[in-house]
Order: C-alpha cells, then structure tokens, then sequence
C-alpha cells in the first residue's frame, strides 16, 4: 500500500505483522512452511484460501490498531512468482458481491476449481517443460520468445499438467490467476489483469511483443487467453478498490488498485534500479538483479519485462554456492574467523597471481551429499548442498596463470579464488543477458555479507564499478508502495524515479582499485573459457 503521510499508530509494525499472519494461516491450513509437498516429493503446493485468511487477519489486525485506511490514495502488492490459481466458474460473480459483514475466506471458500495451488518450489512437469520446448522449437527459440528457457516451476507447464492430471477441475475453471493477479482481485472485487513483468515469467509471454504467444498457448491448451485474459502494464491502474473494502475497513472508494506483480519485479523497484546498474544479494544464495536496455535471453538465468518501464527489461541469475560457501571456506581457511578471512583477502594481489577457481554443480541430484569422490572436492569440501542454477553443472576446479588444474594452494589464495570466481561468474552471466557496464554503472549490495569491505572490494574491481549498500529489509514490500504511488501518477507521464526522488540514497560502500579493470577484463575472459571447459568434460 502507499503508506498515509503520517502513521496512526506507530507500534503497528507490518512485516512482523505479517510474519504472524502467514504463520497463524499456515497451522490454520496444516501446511509446513505454507506448502504441501506431495508424495513423490516433486509436487509442491499451497491452499489458495489459506492466501485469502492470511489477507483477512492482516487486514483486522491493522484495523483493531487503528490504521486509517481513509488516508490511503493507491495500493499494489507483489507476490511469489510462478503461482497460479484456478478460479471456479461462477466465482466472478461471487468477487462482485461480497458482503461486507462476513470475511474473504468465508464467501470464497468454494470459489476455487483447484483447491492447491503449484508454487515456485514445484518441479513435477517435466514432460510439460518438454511440450512448450517443442511448440517454440527448442530450448534457445523458448528463451528468445519468453525470457527463460522452459522451468518445471513456470505456469505455463504447470498449466499444462494440471489440465492433463485433472481435466475435470481444469473443464470447471473460468479464470487463471498468477498470485500477484489473484491478491489484486480481491481488492477489486473482479478478476485483475495479469501485469507484463509477472507474466514474463509463465514461459508464455513474448517478451518483446508484450502478447501471449499463440503457439506456446496452444501447445498448453486451446482457448487459453480466454483464461488468463489480457496483460497490461505493470504501472497500470486497474480500477478502485470493490464496495467490500470501502464498508468493511473504512477505503476510500477512490482509493486506485495499481497491477501487482511478482516478488522479485517489486524488489527491482524497491532497490530503485535504474540502467547500468547491477543488484546482488548476497545472501545464502547470491542474486543477480540488472536493469537491461536490450534483452539477451540466454539457457540460464531470466529475463522479464521492466517492472517500472515496460519498454525496458531485468535480468534475474540466481547463485546458490553464495555465503553459504564462503562461511564453509572460512571455517576451512581462516580458522572461522571473518577477520582472517578478510584479511586474506587484503594480503593477495588483485588475478591471484593466476590462480582461478570455478565452482559448479552438474544436474545429477537435487541434493548434494557425500556422492562425490574426495578427488573432486579437494578444493572447496562439501560446501554445496543444493543444485546450482547458473550453470547447471557440478564441481570445483581450481586453475594456475597457465590454466593447469592444480589440487592445492595456500590458504588465503584460495579464498580470493574462490571470492573473485564468485563474482567473475555473477558477471559473465548477467553480460551473456544482455547486461553492460557504462558510465554511470552502480553496484547495489544488499545480504549478510554486504558488511564485509574486503568481499565488497572485490566485487567493486570485478566489475569495475563503484559499490553502494542498500538497508532494505523488505524490498518487494518497498516496492510495491513505490509501485503504487507511480501508478496514480504515471497517468500524467510521470516517470519511476522522479515520484521516488526523495527516498534514502544508496550509501557508497568501495570504489573500484585502479587497473582493476584491466586484471579483470582479461580474467573473465579465462573464466568464460575454463568454464565452458569444465562443463564439456562434465557432460561427455
């Protein structure tokens, strides 16, 4: 929501709130973490009423602490990507009558044909994946159309299995929501359109068209555009919230309901990323956000459609051997101790003196045990317990300056390999997305090891860009007010940054060493071919 100028009451806190909201739902809907992981440990879904009784205590709990919802001008939210509910037939009828004495979940209770809805976490469609990869001609063709090459947890073949699995639910739906379309629904009181920078991750929208694509519907399911209807853009102002909200909470009824996209769109705009600039996480798995002028789909990472400019794209890559991996070299190297650590960071030359590491995991297992023979793990350890995405491959090799495998070195060159191949790899595959440093260019960190000077150093000289540190702890919820506030105001040609001028700056955290660069430059150029390298003799 775009918060009033002042708060009523200062103790209400909304994301402790909500943690205790989605906690309460998730024991109320006998779900663990608020799913439910089926018995062939692939399907993974989510009760689409526990959604609507989460949004009911939310709301009466902001209520009974005296929050005016009077005062609010526009609303917008995010939610998890790749989610999608099946409204039942006649459930459009029930959102444009609802009473304002009884609660959402009450009066929606039947309104779903699908009562468990596929989430982000699934990987059971593979043979749908399969079918969307031939409509398009092949993996590349898939990711050239709609961004990403075809994903287990995409809607489109999620789509797909649930019309092939239970025809009978399937023949009985009326509408196909994502989870962002589906919350702005139920403040509309009528079925919200899908927004462009959400529905690019559904393998289903052509990115460049801004259209769904014939072929990939039809290879899903005949008549589908029926069911997810029209998209638009994601600033765009769908409508005034329903009757329901205005007599049951006290909203105006000129209060604007701006197009709710996905988690990590809304955290695009709650990081304010402007073009040139490249977002990282670094957290238990790093995150790659850019702001991309041109879209280069590539076999790994994604590419959707610009939350805050529609004429634009991101580019997302996510790392899962992030801190996690660093915590375990640390422990290994440095005595657990950041310090050391970081100061074995401070004490190696920039190029390691040649030496390069690359860590991969190849698609073998979705957990990664004791399998592996200690020959190839005499680098790293046992320090990755999940599948990589980016790129899907699996190992750890480490290269001298003449790029000859080697098996050891010191301790503190091998956590400036491991620190700088981290951010080589960050690197090269948000460029292989269409991602370029320019003039200008920023890196925002965010994530535990943000703190760290010495990581952040080498980030900063990898990238040959100045480093800024962002305090956000909730940036999709930041970026859904920011969303909602340039919604109303987009109307009058009003762009993203200039209605979020006065938010808090960025802090500069490192600028880059000098040649820097050229170290670089010439280092991920190695990189690219030693991982390349890696992965055919993995893969023969």
């Amino acid at each position: 929501m775009a918060p009033p100028s002042r708060h009523v009451n200062t103790r209400w806190r909304p994301c402790n709130t909500l943690k205790h909201t989605l906690a309460s739902t998730s024991a109320l809907s006998r779900t663990e973490g608020g799913v439910h992981v089926g018995a062939d440990g692939l399907t993974v879904t989510s009760p689409a009423l526990m959604w609507v009784k989460a949004l009911d205590l939310l709301l009466e709990q902001m209520k009974e602490a005296g929050f005016d919802f009077s005062r609010v001008r526009a609303l917008s939210g995010s939610g998890q990507q790749h989610g999608s509910v099946y409204w039942k037939k006649g459930a459009a009828t029930t959102l444009q009558q609802l009473h304002h004495q009884r609660s959402l979940s009450h009066q929606l209770k039947d309104c779903f044909s699908v009562h468990d809805s596929p989430v982000w976490m699934d990987s059971s469609s593979g043979l749908q994946c399969e079918r969307l990869e031939d409509a398009a001609g092949g993996a590349a063709k898939l990711a050239d159309i709609t961004g990403s090459r075809a994903y287990e947890r995409f809607t489109g073949s999620q789509i797909a299995k649930t019309r092939d699995e239970r025809p009978r639910e399937f023949q009985d739906t009326e509408r196909i929501s994502l989870v962002s379309s589906f919350a702005a629904s139920l403040f509309l009181g009528r079925y919200a359109a899908i927004d462009y920078s959400d529905g690019s991750g559904m393998n289903l929208l052509d990115i460049r068209s801004k259209k769904w694509n014939e072929a990939l519907l039809e290879a899903v399911c005949p008549g589908l555009d029926v069911l997810l209807g029209k998209p638009m853009p994601s600033a765009s102002v769908l409508g005034a919230v329903s009757s329901y909200w205005v007599r049951r909470f006290g909203f105006s009824d000129t209060c604007a309901v701006v197009a709710f996209t996905g988690d990590n769109p809304a955290s695009l705009a709650g990081m304010r990323l402007q073009q040139g600039d490249l977002a990282v996480s670094l957290g238990t798995s790093d995150t790659v956000f850019v702001w991309l002028q041109h879209a280069r789909p590539a076999l790994e990472g994604h590419v959707f459609i610009n939350p805050v400019d529609w004429r634009h794209f991101m580019g997302l890559l996510c790392f899962k051997n992030g801190s996690l991996t660093r915590e375990r070299l640390r422990n290994r190297c440095a005595d657990s101790s950041w310090e050391r650590f970081s100061a074995a960071l401070r004490q190696t030359p920039l190029g390691n003196n040649g030496y390069i590491g690359i860590l991969l995991l190849f698609l073998i297992a979705p957990i990664l045990p004791s399998f592996l023979p200690s020959s190839d793990i005499m680098f790293l350890g046992l320090y990755f317990d999940v599948m990589e995405i980016t790129p899907r491959a699996v190992g750890v090799h480490l290269f001298d300056a003449e790029d000859n495998k080697v098996s050891s070195v010191s301790a503190e060159a091998e956590v400036r390999a491991l620190v700088e191949g981290q951010f080589l790899s960050r690197r090269l595959h948000a460029e292989r997305l269409g991602y370029s440093i320019i003039p200008g260019s920023r890196i925002l960190a965010t994530g535990g090891a943000s703190c760290n000077k010495e990581i952040l150093q080498v980030l900063c000289d990898v990238f040959n860009a100045p480093v800024y540190t962002m305090d956000v702890s909730n940036s999709a919820c930041l970026g859904s007010a920011y969303r909602a506030l340039h919604g109303v105001l987009d109307q009058s040609d009003v762009s993203f940054f200039d209605v979020t001028k006065e938010a808090p700056e960025a802090r500069l955290a490192t600028t880059p060493q000098l040649h820097a660069h050229q170290v670089y430059n010439e280092m991920l150029q190695r990189y690219g071919r030693l991982e390349k390298k890696v992965l055919q003799e993995l893969r023969s």
